[in-house]
């Protein structure tokens, strides 16, 4: 008898849920946090060193007095919400995301702003120290020239200092004002060649008792509006050389998010239209808690004050195919056991009790991968780990828990007793046990039998993949060489004649340009040195007025290049080692080792393919390297669980053969499974290579070829290399009481 009142329940639940989304999404989606890729601005590595000639200590209070000072800067600009972080013990991030004059900017936090008095001899007379707070303003002479007013703390010592170079010889009664002195710099000198650094030098003709004092340099209102609010941030108490820096125009990230949701939205589709064709009505209950788990990540991520970035919308959308797993874990185990011939509510429970586990274990293997991409990666990268790390927390449990009460609700009704066709099951698959018949696993292929021949393709496409990175080598990107990258986008085709005369109007010569876009309306030009401030703003001011939209810039010091390529090369050793710990622990620690095996494979065919196609190598590679690591291993996994639930059902293993015949017999159990969750996640990375923002695209192909090479590696290394060391042990164990006899 159908028990309506659980169906009630569940149009309910799923009402209330619609609600709920449709009346708080767009404050929940207002809420968050954009990056600097979605809505412009600029990021800078700082690397902070005493002033020239002073021994100041490089200590943590002295960071904070400079994160302090840029703080009150940025205040200036009116940027809301920015991020400013210490690292290490001499660097300082500063992050300004949707800031209009990215140039103006820059230059208001690096210029170091010591304002000096000096006589003509450069003696020093009096120092910024000696103004009052705030106490630079605007104002304007008689003919509205725009001048700096400035307020002194001391009147009398103003009036000593002028009194002192009043009786100077006549010639040298001038009181000449700098900005950031430095050693060898000299007025008498800047009569003959003008240093930007000197501001003006007034005639003392009488002496001065007064707090107020006149900058009357050759500003524009602008410039006298900068000045002013410079000195009234303070000065910097260290000098801040850049060794990282990107900036990204507003227009750019528009497009960028754009062409990303609506990539995003096309993987969507395709994988709710997957999961309800293949799974029918379990399929369509994944669909619901799907979209409830995009919306609850969303408020997560607004409760967190996070910051979305590019990559972290492309996390998103793959940690809907990752999410769905789960999903195809437990549909199919319930498959199995319906196909045996159980009832659809024992099939229901059993099913999901079994899934449990393996859905645990592939998540956790995940989390670590995830984990490791937050510690050692760059913001961008950790914007796409934290977001990986939510969509893995939270699948868990709308995948498991909120699919699991779904679809129990209707399980337990007994609306769908004998329905089985909703599950995807026919009834000709479905074991008779009132006849005698016995659940079978037909084995339509031997893996194992073959295995020589896998190991032989492998090896024989790795020596082709050593060969190929021997002659070739990696397309390296400025963030592992060093340099600096300019992305121009325009509205249409860009000539290279035409892109190579706007850099020699700033003279400037890239040493590569290449093109993207359907119309080659996109073009990336690179240099192998670091771009100054300066060229930085030249090419900014150059582009936005003849193309339509600011070139994207990013540059990374060579102290910075290593230290990125170091940190990539760290966090895969310690992805690999957390990994084969945990299979390890769980299962032992020949599966472990053969997991690792099959992942290094994985990396390494990656990183040939990679070089073959001449495709950048960045640090966004290094996270697409990291997110297919965790996901082979997920893949792996399954494998070895099954391998281990089948062999606590047989009696003692004694021979290889029996180990061949459990490991053939799980591959096909978990054949379809592999097969599903890949062209789950395939969908997502694809529409996001076909459809998604140029600056993700290598990293959604390397997923791409990933996903293949860890199905691959999963079926045909990872399982088969266990099964030969396992079949040694046993034949190890057999010889040993022999040995002991004799």
């Amino acid at each position: 008898m159908v028990k309506k009142g659980r169906i009630s329940l569940f149009f309910s639940i799923v009402i209330a849920l619609g609600l709920l989304i449709g009346f708080t999404y767009d404050k929940v989606t207002n809420n968050i946090n954009l990056g600097l890729d979605l809505q412009g601005g600029f990021e800078v590595l700082y690397e902070v060193k005493p002033p020239k000639n002073e021994k100041t200590e490089i200590n943590q209070e002295t960071l904070q007095a400079t994160v302090s000072a840029l703080r009150n800067r940025i205040d200036v600009i009116g940027v809301a919400e920015p991020n400013i972080q210490i690292e290490g013990k001499d660097r300082i991030r500063v992050q300004l995301a949707g800031v209009e004059n990215q140039n103006e900017a820059r230059e208001l936090l690096s210029t170091q702003a010591e304002l000096t008095f000096r006589d003509v001899d450069d003696n020093l007379m009096l120092s910024g120290q000696d103004l009052e707070s705030n106490g630079a303003s605007l104002t304007f002479s008689e003919t509205n020239q725009p001048w700096v007013a400035l307020t002194l703390k001391d009147a009398d010592k103003f009036a000593k200092v002028t009194k002192e170079i009043l009786n100077k010889p006549p010639g040298e009664n001038q009181l000449v004002i700098w900005l950031d002195y430095e050693e060898g710099d000299s007025f008498k000198e800047e009569v003959k060649k003008p240093d930007p650094k000197f501001l003006s030098a007034p005639s003392v003709n009488e002496v001065l008792n007064t707090k107020n004092v006149v900058i009357q340099g050759n500003f524009s209102t602008e410039e006298a509006t900068n000045l002013a609010d410079l000195l009234n941030a303070g000065a910097l108490p260290v000098e801040l050389e850049e060794v990282y820096s990107t900036s990204i125009g507003a227009q750019f990230g528009l497009q960028a998010m754009e062409k990303t949701i609506v990539a995003g939205a096309i993987a969507i589709a395709l994988i709710f239209l997957f999961m309800i064709g293949y799974y029918r009505f379990p399929g369509f209950i994944a669909s619901i808690t799907l979209t409830f788990y995009i919306f609850l990540i969303l408020v997560v991520f607004s409760w967190m004050k996070a910051v979305l970035t590019l990559p972290g919308i492309a996390a998103l959308v793959l940690g809907v195919g990752m999410a769905v797993d789960a999903n195809i874990l437990t549909y199919e185990r319930i498959k199995e056991e319906l196909k045996a011939g159980r009832s659809v509510l024992s099939a229901f429970k059993v099913g999901g009790k079994r899934a449990f586990t393996t859905i645990f274990d592939a998540n956790i293997t995940t989390l670590i991968a995830a984990g490791v991409m937050f510690a050692y990666g760059t913001s961008s990268v950790r914007g796409f780990a934290v977001m990986l790390i939510i969509s893995i927390l939270v699948s868990f449990l709308t995948a498991v828990y909120g699919s699991r009460l779904l679809l129990g609700l209707w399980v337990n009704s007994r609306a769908l007793d004998k329905k089985f066709s909703l599950f995807g099951v026919k009834k000709s698959e479905i074991v008779n046990l009132s006849k005698g018949e016995k659940p079978k696993v037909n084995i339509r292929f031997d893996f194992v039998k073959h295995r020589n021949k896998f190991f032989a393709l492998s090896v024989i496409l790795l020596i082709l993949g050593g060969i190929a990175l021997g002659m070739f080598g990696l397309n390296l990107g400025t963030d592992f060489k060093s340099g600096s990258r300019v992305d121009i986008t325009g509205g249409e085709p860009i000539e290279e004649k035409v892109l190579l005369d706007e850099f020699n109007k700033l003279g400037l010569e890239p040493n590569e340009v290449t093109f993207a876009g359907e119309n080659r309306e996109m073009a990336v030009a690179r240099f192998s040195s670091v771009l100054s401030q300066q060229e930085i703003a030249d090419i900014k001011e150059q582009f936005a007025k003849d193309f339509g939209a600011e070139a994207n810039i990013s540059t990374v010091s060579p102290q910075v290049g290593r230290e990125l390529a170091k940190n990539a090369f760290i966090s895969l050793l310690i992805a690999f080692l957390g990994m084969i710990i945990y299979v390890a622990v769980r299962f032992e620690w020949r599966m472990g080792l053969a997991a690792i095996i099959g992942l290094i494979h994985d990396a390494f065919f990656m990183i040939a393919i990679f070089s073959l196609l001449r495709l950048e190598v960045n640090i966004t590679f290094i996270a697409a390297v990291l997110t297919i690591v965790g996901y082979s291993i997920n893949d792996t996994i399954v494998t070895f669980d099954r391998i281990r639930e089948n062999m606590r059902f047989e009696k003692k293993i004694k021979t290889f053969e029996e180990i061949a015949h459990i490991v053939n017999k799980s591959l096909i159990q978990t054949l379809t499974r592999s097969i599903n969750t890949v062209l789950t996640v395939v969908f997502a990375a694809a529409a996001l290579a076909i459809f998604g923002s140029e600056a993700i695209r290598p990293f959604s192909i390397a997923l791409l070829i990933g996903l293949v090479l860890g199905t691959y590696s999963s079926l045909f290394i990872s399982a088969q290399l266990w099964a030969i060391w396992k079949g040694r042990e046993l034949k190890r164990k057999r010889t040993a009481p022999r040995e002991t006899e004799a």
